[in-house]
């Protein structure tokens, strides 16, 4: 059964012609306050709805294993009851999982989909089998520091410990169930065959410095299996490559809406 999603919604209040809609859902771990970098340009022009996807921020936590169905059914549903019919899309990470399927199976609703810092599929589900188990064993306080080593390049990282800090803080406030739940919708995950039916026009992000889901083969996957996608790399940026280059993450996600 699907739930409806933390939200909050940034820049123009009226769905219209001259406020398109962009939908944003970041990583595992994260929250909708993972977008902060990117909303003052973003909220100038288009009216952006930022999602917490379930056992996330403040979005419900149900108990048992979640499916990529689920995360993206939580989507629609939360849409629905916004009224919000079409709109433009852009995940990062466990985000764009969500969005590759809500592409494919709702392509009436999306205009544009950009996918940033991602997979469709993972040969070895072992990691994500062994990072559920535990956190379900000892919490999610536990893999914090280790997950946000790999969001940011070490640079970056020594020049910014607040930012390291508060993402440290969303990943240890994240329920243990939730995590896990995701954990186990991603090591399920393959959407290769999937990316073919997708007829949104599509951007591909990759950071150039990205260890948790490599340019090659992750980004350069997905680019070549989504009819007429586009490929962008960020030079100097790792996984959370919208937070640590967010002007110009920023400028592609508003040029490929065409806004």
């Amino acid at each position: 059964m699907s739930v409806t999603l933390h939200h909050v919604i940034d820049g123009p209040t009226e769905i219209d012609a001259d406020a398109p809609v962009l939908v944003l859902i970041g990583s595992l771990g994260s929250t909708l306050d993972m977008w902060r970098p990117n909303i003052p340009e973003l909220g100038r022009r288009m009216r952006v709805v930022r999602l917490d996807p379930r056992g996330h921020g403040g979005s419900p936590a149900p108990a048992g294993d979640y499916s990529m169905a689920d995360l993206a059914d939580d989507v629609v549903t939360t849409l629905d009851t916004l009224g919000v019919d079409r709109f433009h899309y852009c995940g990062l990470s466990l985000g764009g999982m969500i969005g590759q399927y809500v592409a494919a199976e709702h392509p009436e609703r999306v205009r544009t989909l950009t996918l940033c810092c991602t997979s469709s599929w993972y040969p070895d589900s072992t990691p994500w089998i062994e990072r559920r188990a535990a956190v379900l064993a000892e919490g999610t306080a536990s893999i914090a520091d280790a997950v946000v080593a790999r969001w940011y390049t070490p640079d970056w990282a020594a020049a910014h410990p607040d930012v390291v800090a508060e993402s440290v803080g969303w990943i240890a406030s994240t329920s243990d169930v939730g995590y896990a739940g995701c954990c186990a919708a991603i090591g399920a995950l393959d959407s290769r065959e999937r990316l073919r039916t997708v007829v949104a026009p599509t951007l591909v992000v990759g950071g150039a410095d990205d260890l948790a889901t490599p340019v090659d083969p992750h980004a350069t996957t997905i680019a070549a299996a989504i009819p007429g996608a586009r490929l962008e790399v960020l030079p100097a940026a790792a996984h959370l490559a919208t937070v640590e280059r967010a002007a110009a993450a920023t400028r592609l996600i508003l040029t490929h809406a065409g806004v």
